[in-house]
Formats: structure tokens, sequence, C-alpha cells
């Protein structure tokens, strides 16, 4: 989640919206949900808006998506919905039960009706800034579990593209010693966004399935412990939760795309916080890998 949009009007316009798609779909604002006052959830720059609502499904959650008419398509457009005819029930995850489209000028809108989500999102933001809650043993568990079911799944969807790599990875990881390989050994389907606000605790539900798709293997479990990273604790957990992931040739390189993502997300002022860390980590990364590769080197010619 993000906070409220600093121009008021785009506010004004995204809870206008919100209140239509309410009417659009029988739904009603919930005004006392457990917790106290009406929460709103709010995306990138105010991209997305979404609050807790009542209505035929029962307790809900109405996310409202705005686009410019003219990319109103693609990729992240349909995410959610593709999520539902193709990602298995298995990876948790609040159902989307009604979709509604309109136009407003040169303003497009989609309106998403969701259960509502169990428990709370872990984090409030994406990169915690103290260690996450306690989280239990079969949440991390199911969490494995999760990523496992999606990683095998068949789509034409791409969270991370080859041409990205080859064009970002050494600009961002130039100030390592040598050549950065940007071609990945394996892809898998990965959530695409897997952070601390994407995930619900104490029961394990992971939300937001704009962007998933294709993507380096491991990416989602690298990119949960970039995320991490400003927590040496925290991110320690998740080393140790998910190093059947990390801790191989391809999490290592998993790591790497996701700390150059990050790293170029800075040039728009995000994640700012997570730079000295992240080329830190980076290094070690990088070590490692070079030091793995000339232990494959030394036994080919043993």
């Amino acid at each position: 989640m993000s906070s409220e949009p600093d121009d008021p009007e785009v506010a004004a316009r995204m809870r206008s919206a919100h209140t239509a798609a309410c009417g659009f779909l029988g739904a009603a604002p919930d005004t006392q949900p457990p917790g106290g006052k009406t929460r709103e959830a709010w995306g990138w720059r105010g991209r997305t808006l979404g609050r807790p609502v009542t209505g035929a499904y029962g307790p809900g959650w109405l996310r409202i998506v705005h686009s410019p008419l003219d990319k109103a398509a693609g990729k992240l457009w349909t995410g959610p919905e593709d999520a539902e005819q193709l990602v298995p029930r298995q990876v948790p995850r609040p159902r989307l039960h009604l979709v509604r489209q309109w136009t407003e000028g040169e303003n497009a809108y989609k309106a998403e009706l969701y259960d509502r989500a169990v428990g709370e999102t872990v984090s409030p933001t994406p990169a915690p800034v103290t260690a996450v809650p306690s989280l239990t043993a079969a949440w991390w568990s199911d969490l494995r579990t999760a990523l496992a079911c999606l990683s095998p799944v068949h789509t034409d969807r791409t969270a991370v593209r080859q041409a990205y790599l080859d064009r970002a990875m050494p600009k961002y990881l130039a100030f390592l010693d040598g050549p950065v390989p940007t071609m990945p050994r394996a892809w898998s389907t990965a959530h695409g966004d897997l952070h601390w606000a994407n995930l619900t605790g104490p029961e394990l539900g992971i939300l937001d399935w704009e962007g998933w798709g294709i993507a380096p293997a491991g990416y989602d479990a690298a990119l949960l412990h970039a995320y991490s990273i400003g927590v040496p604790e925290t991110a320690e957990r998740v080393r140790q939760e998910l190093s059947i992931l990390l801790d191989s040739e391809d999490g290592r390189f998993a790591e790497l795309v996701v700390i150059t993502e990050l790293l170029q997300s800075v040039e728009r002022g995000d994640n700012v916080e997570l730079v000295p860390a992240l080329r830190q980590r980076a290094k070690e990364v990088w070590c490692r890998t070079t030091a793995d590769g000339v232990e494959v080197l030394l036994r080919k010619y043993d």
C-alpha cells in the first residue's frame, strides 16, 4: 500500500469513482469494519483505491483502478482477472467476484469486487521500517507451498522481460567487479510484487495480482528479501524460511534482478532508504556467484 496521493484532485476523483462503483456493483461502504474506522488502501500515486464494503457476497473489498483511456489495456489492466482464471486456489488470495469497467472523458476505470481478506497486511508499506510481526511456522510453510503451486502455472503473461535485464542490469550493477550476467538459467511464474504490504497474516493471503507472470526462477523470494533488507532481523528470517529458493544459483541471479529494479526505482524517488543495504547485498551475492563459478570451473578441469 501507499499513502494518499499528494494531489487532492486525484484523491477526490478516485473517491468519487469508488462511490460510483458501489452503485454499479450493488455494494455499500462498510462503515464499521473489524478493527475500527473505515480503511482506505491507496496504490502507487493514487492509481488504485480499495475500501471495505458489504453486499450480496457478504463482507467484501472494492478496489478501483484508474488508467488514462489510451493505456487501459495490457498486463496490469487484466492481471487480477487472469489470476482468477489461471492461478490454482491452493495459492491463497481473496476471490474476485465481479468486475465493471467504465470511462469518464479521458479516464478509464475498473472496479473489482473481492472477498475481504482474512486478517491484515503484515506491513502497511512494502519495505517495513521495523521487524515484521512474528509469523508462525505454518504461515511460512503456506507461503512456500503457494510459491511452489504458482511456479509451474502456464501463462503468456510476462512479469520481467529479458530485454529489460539486458539493458538494466549492466547499468545499475556497474559497481560490481566484473561483467554481470543477464540471462537466467530458468524462468517460472511469479506473483511479481511479493512484498509485505501484499501479504496478510496471521492467515496467509497474497494480494494485488496486477503484475503476475513469467520471471527469473526465485524472483518472488528474492523480491521479498530485498524489501526486507533494511531490517536485518526480518531479512534473516526470509533467508532462513525461503532458503530453498534463495540459496541457489537461480536464487542469487534473481536477487541481482530485483536489486537492479529497486535501485532503478530510486530515480523516481522510491526505496531511497534501501540503497546502501541493496548495494552491499549485491556485492555479497556477486562474490558468492563468482566463487561458485570458479568452483565449477575447477571441478570441470580436475
